[in-house]
């Protein structure tokens, strides 16, 4: 089993519902194929470098998982076929990967995203704090001295 990343680059005109049942038939030839599935990255709209197919934008997600390589040339197959993904491109990233660390890692990752983030000072502290940082009188500039 190898640790492979895919990018995929969706037709932008799609309705969400549309571009959810792109990702479900993912999932599905994951689960067929045994693989697994670390993380679903949806980056959004974004402009495109150049035009595919006369479209000047494309909504981006990124897959992270793991398969052997008939799983990757099955989704590679779908992405090829589905004209409403407009590109594709997989990366190997680890030939070996430790399942465990993995597991270890999406757990913080999701203990992470549980965790509020820490409160910022007040605001009535934050001037206080920069009057006492700035020097009580100016230098003298070149020019004065």
């Amino acid at each position: 089993m190898r640790r492979f990343e895919t990018f995929i680059i969706i037709d932008p005109d799609l309705s969400e519902e549309q571009r959810v049942l792109i990702l479900e038939r993912v999932k599905e030839i994951l689960g067929q194929m045994n693989g697994f599935l670390i993380r679903v990255d949806p980056w959004g709209l974004r402009k495109l470098a150049y035009p595919i197919r006369k479209k000047e934008r494309g909504f981006y997600v990124r897959f992270d998982f793991c398969g052997t390589g008939q799983l990757l040339n099955e989704m590679e197959r779908f992405f090829r076929i589905d004209e409403r993904v407009l590109k594709h491109m997989s990366v190997l990233l680890d030939s070996q990967p430790s399942l465990e660390r993995i597991q270890e890692e999406m757990a913080k990752a999701e203990e992470a995203a549980k965790t509020p983030a820490e409160p910022e000072a007040p605001a009535a502290i934050a001037p206080a704090v920069a009057a006492e940082a700035q020097p009580s009188q100016p230098e003298p500039t070149p020019q004065e001295a």
